[in-house]
């Protein structure tokens, strides 16, 4: 697939990001390691709503660029207005 344009590897970048990243050695490092601790529920929250949010914000990055992408991209939509 060539890079269309700007856009076009931004959205794939974000893509790859989303969909090949594994962050499972981060949360161990930040949460399963500490399964004995009193603070663990809190941790895994912190956790899922750190994360959660991020995988928002980039999500929210990748559908804001889908009208951009090259019109032969199996992901491009039409802007809705």
């Amino acid at each position: 697939m060539r890079a269309g344009s700007k856009i076009h590897v931004e959205y794939e970048v974000l893509k790859h990001l989303m969909d090949k990243i594994d962050l499972s050695e981060l949360e161990e490092k930040m949460v399963h390691q500490y399964k004995d601790d009193d603070k663990y529920p809190r941790l895994v929250k912190r956790w899922e709503d750190g994360s959660g949010e991020i995988a928002r914000q980039m999500q929210k990055l990748i559908t804001s660029r889908l009208h951009r992408l090259p019109k032969k991209h199996p992901a491009y939509k039409e802007k809705e207005e």
